[in-house]
């Protein structure tokens, strides 16, 4: 069984959730092999996370040479193990960076490339979500090596044990990707929510908030959920544009969207209609994004979010 490359996305060593659903999906298509890019001290509970998420090899790289540059270095190292292994797929993580990745390495390789893909089958077909989630396309590499980057929450990790074969491999980084330096880093402050693009449930407010926020937040918090925002509140100052879901914010596919006082333009849809179950509450009954939602809430958020939040404390409790 040809092997399936998954390029780990991980923070210090911790193994993010998108990876796990990756290895799920590579499961399908061939063999799981993590590719680790981590420092020595990071390897050891990446590798016993992957093992147990059904990688059956993990090549791990030292990133020395590596994680002072942008992706080009990380190219590079997926450019060599493609020569080396002959893959069946290159499995990424579809973000800023992971798409970036691809783009190189499919340059690099000759290969096709499909990115946002939200499923995968077993002979490569992709499912995508186009023009603003109105279609959905199916696709498939024909091409060189198939390399996708698949969306968050396209899949569900599974636990099964894999063989967890560790491979070092020391990968030739050349002058040319190492032009593009980061000089300078700062850490996110935590909330102590989940990642927008990566959450299983996420809760967003638009216009309709007035700037009042605490609404979302307590519902948020409530279910264990991350905070979005319409470009509205975006743009009216009330969030961040890290917080913005939408067409030119970030595109979530979540099990759950509560969409909050947003009245559903295309631009807001384009970035969270193929999420599994959407619920809006809008005072407006005319509003566009009832026409996309599972159930419908007519009435003002700042006096339905409370009493909603109150009853899920109460049944947790």
């Amino acid at each position: 069984m040809s092997e399936v490359l998954v390029l780990v996305d991980h923070v210090g060593g911790a193994v993010r959730k998108p990876t796990l659903e990756l290895l799920a999906i590579a499961k399908r298509i061939g063999s799981p092999s993590a590719v680790l890019i981590a420092s020595a001290d990071q390897t050891a509970g990446a590798v016993e996370k992957l093992k147990a998420f059904g990688a059956e090899k993990i090549y791990v790289v030292d990133d020395a040479q590596i994680k002072g540059y942008l992706v080009a270095p990380k190219a590079e190292v997926l450019q060599q193990l493609i020569e080396k292994t002959s893959p069946a797929a290159v499995l990424i993580v579809s973000g800023y960076e992971g798409k970036e990745i691809a783009g190189r390495l499919a340059i690099k390789t000759g290969s096709g490339l499909i990115t946002d893909a939200v499923d995968v089958d077993a002979d490569g077909t992709t499912t995508q979500s186009v023009f603003a989630g109105n279609f959905t396309a199916k696709a498939k590499v024909t091409t060189g090596t198939p390399i996708i980057t698949v969306k968050p929450n396209s899949a569900a990790p599974e636990e099964t044990a894999g063989a967890g074969a560790v491979e070092e491999f020391a990968a030739t980084i050349s002058d040319a990707a190492k032009k593009a330096q980061i000089v300078a880093s700062q850490p996110r402050q935590a909330s102590g929510r989940p990642e927008l693009t990566e959450a299983a449930i996420v809760v967003s407010g638009g216009r309709g908030t007035g700037g009042n926020f605490e609404p979302i937040e307590g519902l948020a918090d409530a279910l264990g959920a991350a905070v979005g925002a319409s470009r509205a509140a975006v743009d009216s100052g009330w969030k961040p544009h890290s917080f913005q879901v939408g067409q030119t914010g970030k595109v979530v596919s979540p099990q759950l969207y509560v969409a909050n006082g947003i009245s559903g333009a295309i631009q807001h849809r384009a970035g969270m209609q193929t999420s599994k179950t959407i619920v809006a509450v809008n005072k407006d009954e005319e509003a566009p994004i009832f026409e996309l939602v599972d159930f419908g809430v007519v009435g003002d958020l700042h006096a339905v979010l409370p009493k909603a939040t109150e009853e899920i404390n109460a049944r947790k409790g």
